[in-house]
């Protein structure tokens, strides 16, 4: 296959606009990328902005079926998309010289057997097209036929070609692939149901490498059929193993499979159950995935993607939701935020599709894709999505619903992330009380609207009311789930901070003890939320003048959230910003200097330049350089 063709298949593959296709073929066809984007831009009729914009969406939606593209840094992000596709060209068919591929067969039959009927075995190369794995193919199936003459194996193939060639065309393959139909249509003759149903379900797969714990099924019977099945397809050669656990199918061999799959009357069953066992992964993923979370559950995600990408169809009403979300929360967890996005907007527009525009899961995917604006300061998006929820909610639940009582809850958090506090206070008073006349006084959710409530109140310089709603909330957290819940850390944290706040040093002090202990006590010492008890509690140190206590809190919180999250995460930038801040006290100003910065560019690329949090270690850098530098 020409490098261009290719180019214009992976285009098709992966729906490319025809804007974007004309983009992707004529940046990838660029002789080693030789041209300049100002080049390319000119001879598509486009500015340099639309070039870059149109290459930004077409690596996304690659990176949206191979997760290993969206943990790319920007820097080098084109880069390694080209790198991924010479690796799938150059594992696609390559046709070899005559005397290579006869070379080939020698190396894969008994020579004996070949030197029997040479000219037949030379046919039978043409035959094959000279292509290696229409040559594996062939060679696998002669292992099983000890006593077959190849001169009947030629005859088989060319009957199989006669009976194939229709099928072939129909399905777009190139003409020199047509050995490799016919060697495998000879080997799939040799599997039994089971082997053929197994090879059906891996053909659903995405093409990447395939996890199968065979081992975790606790069915034995289910055990020894798969397991079987894998060693049957093994055999001949139509699924390869990479490594434990690890299998891969040949893109024309799974091709050729799913032509196989549609054609029978199966199909249907097989795509619900490859569709519900990839949900069945999918709900595994948390909603804030650590390190080990992401490795683990990363060789699924093209799978996944593939249920939700071609067959959603086949995902029932209930779990389509679900689906959608959790692929979203694999990638927010990472702080890959546009692909996050791509997500939840997807899931939105197919629940519209599919159950319309008044359906209460309706009402969740526009919660979930405004939570996620809102997490990144797009508040402006946000808003009007929260305000879609809260309506749809109360004109399908009615205005007493505990899903409405979320609504208020969320439409007013984000009122006060953006100081909107006379806005946010009576939505806050109205979930509150819905809450405790829905589940009574003594309840969990009641407490945490306390708790936001009193964040309104804080904000607004109404201490004493937030301290008493921060006290009850505390309490009633205790109350409820006991003295030893990482709840009950948090409630210690939110009074710490009004403490603090407040000038109230000596009493947040042994809060904030408390809560680092109950944290590391309950969570373990590798925990965001350790890390967060670690930076609060060095805030608290620096702001009484104990810098020689306070650095090393800072900097174990540092590091902790550099292994916990990533280097290039927000809660990574924030830490930076702290420790920062105190080498500027200490005027320290070489320290400060680095970090500031990296802490700015960090936020500025997961963030955006308009987050509230971007803007204010913006404007502590700012201070930082007129302080040191004027």
């Amino acid at each position: 296959m020409q490098w261009a063709n290719f180019l214009a298949k992976e285009a098709a593959t992966h729906s490319l606009s025809l804007k974007q296709t004309a983009a992707f073929i004529k940046y990838f066809n660029n002789e080693k990328l030789s041209k300049t984007e100002a080049q390319l831009a000119s001879e598509l009729n486009v500015d340099i902005a639309t070039f870059r914009t149109l290459m930004g969406e077409i690596y996304n939606k690659f990176a949206q079926n191979y997760p290993e593209l969206a943990i790319s840094s920007s820097r080098d992000k084109l880069e390694n998309l080209q790198a991924y596709l010479r690796a799938k060209y150059n594992s696609e068919l390559d046709v070899l010289k005559p005397l290579a591929a006869m070379k080939l067969l020698k190396t894969l039959v008994v020579r004996e057997r070949l030197q029997q009927e040479p000219w037949v075995a030379r046919r039978i190369c043409k035959s094959l097209g000279y292509l290696p794995l229409a040559l594996e193919l062939v060679a696998r199936y002669l292992d099983k036929m000890p006593d077959l003459s190849l001169e009947t194996l030629l005859k088989r193939l060319e009957k199989k070609r006669l009976e194939h060639k229709a099928v072939v065309n129909a399905n777009s393959l190139m003409a020199y692939e047509y050995g490799v139909a016919e060697a495998f249509e000879l080997s799939w003759e040799q599997l039994d149901e089971n082997a053929q149903s197994f090879g059906c379900l891996l053909s659903l797969s995405a093409l990447a490498d395939i996890a199968l714990s065979v081992e975790t099924i606790e069915d034995d019977k289910k055990q020894e059929l798969w397991e079987k099945a894998i060693a049957d397809l093994l055999e001949l050669h139509l699924l390869q193993r990479e490594s434990k656990g690890i299998y891969r199918l040949n893109p024309l061999i799974r091709q050729l499979i799913q032509i196989k799959l549609d054609k029978s009357n199966e199909a249907d069953e097989a795509k619900t159950k490859f569709a519900a066992m990839m949900l069945e992964v999918a709900k595994l993923i948390p909603q804030q995935p650590n390190p080990e979370d992401i490795l683990n559950l990363t060789p699924h995600i093209p799978h996944i993607t593939e249920v939700a990408t071609h067959l959603s169809q086949y995902v029932d009403d209930e779990n389509l939701i679900t689906l959608f979300t959790k692929l979203a929360w694999f990638y927010q967890g990472q702080g890959l935020y546009q692909q996050a996005e791509s997500w939840l907007q997807q899931c939105v527009e197919l629940i519209q599709n599919r159950l319309g525009l008044k359906h209460i899961d309706v009402a969740a995917s526009l919660s979930n894709l405004a939570g996620l604006y809102k997490s990144i300061g797009r508040y402006s998006e946000a808003e009007p999505l929260y305000q879609q929820t809260l309506e749809l909610r109360k004109h399908l639940l009615g205005d007493n619903h505990l899903d409405v009582a979320t609504s208020l809850n969320n439409l007013a958090l984000l009122y006060e992330s953006t100081g909107r506090y006379s806005e946010a206070e009576p939505l806050l008073e109205k979930a509150l009380e819905l809450k405790k006349c829905l589940l009574g006084e003594e309840h969990t959710d009641v407490a945490t609207s306390m708790s936001y409530l009193g964040l309104i109140y804080e904000s607004t310089g109404r201490y004493n009311e937030a301290e008493l709603l921060y006290q009850q909330a505390l309490e009633l957290w205790k109350r409820l789930v006991g003295e030893e819940h990482p709840h009950v850390a948090t409630n210690l944290n939110n009074l710490a901070a009004l403490y603090c706040y407040t000038g109230r040093y000596s009493e947040a002090e042994p809060l904030l003890e408390q809560a680092l202990k109950l944290r590391k006590r309950l969570l373990g010492e590798e925990h965001p939320d350790v890390a967060t008890s670690l930076n609060n509690l060095a805030q608290l140190y620096e702001s009484t003048g104990r810098y020689s206590k306070a650095e090393p809190l800072y900097q174990q919180g540092l590091e902790l959230s550099k292994r916990l999250l990533g280097d290039n995460h927000p809660d990574v930038a924030i830490s930076l910003n702290n420790l920062a801040a105190l080498y500027r006290h200490t005027r320290r100003y070489r320290k400060a200097k680095p970090l500031f910065e990296k802490a700015l560019k960090i936020c500025e690329r997961t963030l955006g330049v308009s987050h509230p949090t971007t803007m204010t270690i913006r404007a502590n850098y700012a201070s930082f350089l007129r302080e040191a530098y004027h």
